[in-house]
């Protein structure tokens, strides 16, 4: 019994009238079209709907406006400082474009070590066995710890 789509909908050999027959005593093909309703806009819908009004309450501040925009916290304020202080700064910006390339890499190589089938199991056993040993040589006596 093959079925194949057409664009109204399914169309089977005798799926929905087995008694369907042609001169020949084969059967015909019947096709059965699903109704096709209406599309009616949702009332929220943004493309639908003019846009929401608001009601906003702003309550002023003790400061003014100029200082609580100007202040910067304490670890922007020090970065720009020790990046004033630098003579090299072309080295630097080169270093941290190496490191990001590095990290990038290195999660490229550990995600295709993961893919294999055997490595991520022995992995995993390594690294039980490994805790097991700290654990044993580190945590539990006393005069170790």
């Amino acid at each position: 019994m093959a079925a194949t789509s057409t664009p109204c909908g399914l169309f089977s050999r005798a799926l929905f009238d087995p008694h369907a027959t042609a001169s020949r005593g084969q059967l015909r093909p019947r096709s059965i079209c699903l109704p096709l309703f209406p599309i009616v806009p949702r009332k929220n819908a943004s493309c639908y709907s003019r846009p929401a009004s608001r009601s906003v309450i702003a309550m002023a501040n003790e400061g003014t406006p100029a200082e609580t925009s100007s202040e910067l916290p304490e670890i922007v304020t020090t970065i720009k400082e020790e990046w004033n202080k630098l003579e090299d700064k072309y080295a630097v910006a080169s270093l941290v474009f190496a490191g990001i390339i590095a990290l990038w890499s290195a999660t490229g190589i550990i995600s295709a070590i993961d893919r294999l089938p055997i490595v991520p199991g022995v992995l995993e056993l390594v690294g039980i066995g490994y805790t097991g040993w700290f654990i044993y040589s580190n945590l539990i006596f006393k005069p170790d710890r």
